[in-house]
């Protein structure tokens, strides 16, 4: 009876196991086939999370938005992932890193270009996060 439990038991934790294991090798989807939930200027957005950080968190956390805006600076990570921020026309941005299953057309970017993201809110820490973000052609 014993060794029965233990066998179920074994076999129950390496079926968790492979499918845990398959889970944690998904990769996300590229977000360049992510459709938009909603489009707005990087100021706007800035300005809902300074506004009301809890309701702007409730509209926009974890969803896809097209975020319009100004490059303010451009910087490529020694590992390869691009980071830029949008001005906001305030002392802090929207602060947008590429996403790292998608093959990106470019990314060198110039201050000053305007150029519109698409990427899932994250949040805000000081700027306002978007990850895994495309740019929209």
């Amino acid at each position: 009876m014993k060794k029965r439990i233990l066998l179920l038991a074994a076999l129950l934790a390496a079926i968790g196991g492979a499918i845990g294991l398959y889970f944690y090798n998904q990769k996300m989807p590229s977000m360049v086939g992510q459709k938009a939930e909603m489009t707005l200027s990087a100021a706007d957005l800035y300005a809902a999370f300074e506004a009301d950080e809890t309701a702007a968190n409730a509209r926009y956390l974890g969803k896809i938005l097209a975020v319009e805006g100004q490059v303010r600076e451009a910087n490529t990570l020694p590992d390869g992932t691009v980071k830029l921020v949008l001005d906001t026309g305030k002392d802090f941005g929207v602060l947008c890193e590429f996403d790292p299953n998608t093959p990106h057309k470019r990314t060198r970017f110039e201050p000053g270009e305007r150029l519109t993201l698409k990427g899932e809110c994250a949040g805000l820490n000081f700027d306002v996060l978007l990850s895994r973000c495309a740019v929209v052609e």
